[in-house]
Parts: C-alpha cells; sequence; structure tokens
C-alpha cells in the first residue's frame, strides 16, 4: 500500500477521505467528529507466535520507520526480537505491539498498524493487551515514546491515559547523525516519553 502522492510506502490514512500517505504529505488538520470514519473490523489480537508473525513484525518495522532496531529510553532493541502482539483480520498480520519489561514497568517499544486499518480499535486493543500484561508482571506503569513530530501518536496515547513526563532533547537528531524532516516537514529531534500508571 503505497502513499497516494508519491507511492511510498503508506504509513497514515486520511481521517476524512481515507487515502493513504507517507508520513511527508500527512498534515496534521481539526476535524469534527462526522468527518471521523469508524466501521467495525473482525480483528483478534494474540500473542506471537511463529516466525511468519515475526517477520510480518520485521516488514512492518522497516515500512514504518525505515530500519529494524528502535532507541528509546536510552535502550537499543531489535523489535522483531522482542516479545510482541499481533492483530490478525482472517489470517494476515495488520498491526503489532512488541514490548520490554523492566523493573518497575513494561516499554511499549514499536506499534504499528497499516493504513487501511487505523481508526478501528486495532492500536487501542494491541495497548491493553500490553496494560494486561503489565499487571499480569506485577508493573506499576506502561511506558511509550514517540518523536517530537509525530501528533497522531502523541494524540493516540494521551486518549488512552498516558502522559508525557520527560523530554529527551536531540536523542533522534543525536542517532541519524542529522535532523530529518517528519510529519508534515517538521523537523525531528527529540523523544518524548509518556507513562501511564496502571491501578
Amino acid at each position: 500500500m503505497g502513499c497516494e502522492q508519491c507511492g511510498k510506502d503508506a504509513v497514515y490514512r486520511c481521517g476524512v477521505c481515507g487515502r493513504l500517505l507517507c508520513a511527508k504529505h500527512a498534515r496534521l488538520v481539526t476535524v469534527c467528529a462526522s468527518h471521523l470514519k469508524k466501521s467495525e473490523l473482525g480483528f483478534t489480537v494474540q500473542k506471537i507466535v511463529s516466525e511468519r508473525e515475526r517477520h510480518a513484525v520485521r516488514k512492518f518495522v522497516r515500512r514504518f520507520w525505515g530500519e529494524e532496531e528502535q532507541l528509546t529510553f536510552d535502550r537499543r532493541f531489535t523489535v522483531a526480537e522482542l516479545p510482541a502482539y499481533v492483530a490478525k483480520v482472517h489470517d494476515g498480520v495488520i498491526g503489532f505491539i512488541s514490548f520490554s519489561p523492566t523493573s518497575d514497568a513494561i516499554i511499549a517499544v514499536a506499534l504499528g498498524v497499516l493504513p487501511g486499518y487505523q481508526c478501528r480499535g486495532v492500536g487501542s486493543r494491541l495497548i491493553k493487551k500490553v496494560e494486561g500484561e503489565a499487571r499480569r508482571l506485577g508493573k506499576s506503569r506502561v511506558l511509550v515514546s514517540t518523536s517530537n513530530d509525530d501528533l497522531p501518536a502523541l494524540g493516540f496515547y494521551q486518549s488512552r491515559g498516558f502522559q508525557i513526563y520527560e523530554v529527551s532533547p536531540n536523542i533522534i537528531a543525536e542517532k541519524h547523525g542529522k535532523v530529518l524532516r517528519g510529519i508534515g516537514g517538521l523537523p525531528v529531534r527529540d523523544e518524548l516519553r509518556m507513562q501511564k500508571m496502571l491501578s
């Protein structure tokens, strides 16, 4: 599924018309609730169990971030090697969330949902699975981070109870050796660290 503007891998879906977009061509706008298309989607979520599902996660990570390694909370992770949940329609993977436990938390390292399935509850259910895993392991919180340009992710996490508690300035720019251009052309520099306390 390619961006309808340039053909590169799409990572977002327009909330009004449904067109698929890459980060370069996505724009941030305010829309009323009547323009948010929500439809029921029959999907399942399960812990990753097969090499085929792990391979699908590798493809997601390359598509969404261009690399298999993620730097978050001052740690480097190879995303496809982590424990993960996958969301599936029939037998196809449409989304995933990978995670790693710490002494008192679980870090949600990477979350990705194919653009055609966004805004349909997939990301929310994946987050809930990680929250359940954290509770099962006796952790007090779930951690997640996003880049400073990714306002859709920032809005997604905050609307699900996460709160910014720390900013790591310039860490993304230092990782890449330069300031990249992100969503809407915003400079990508900083890691915004968020947490959700579990009761």
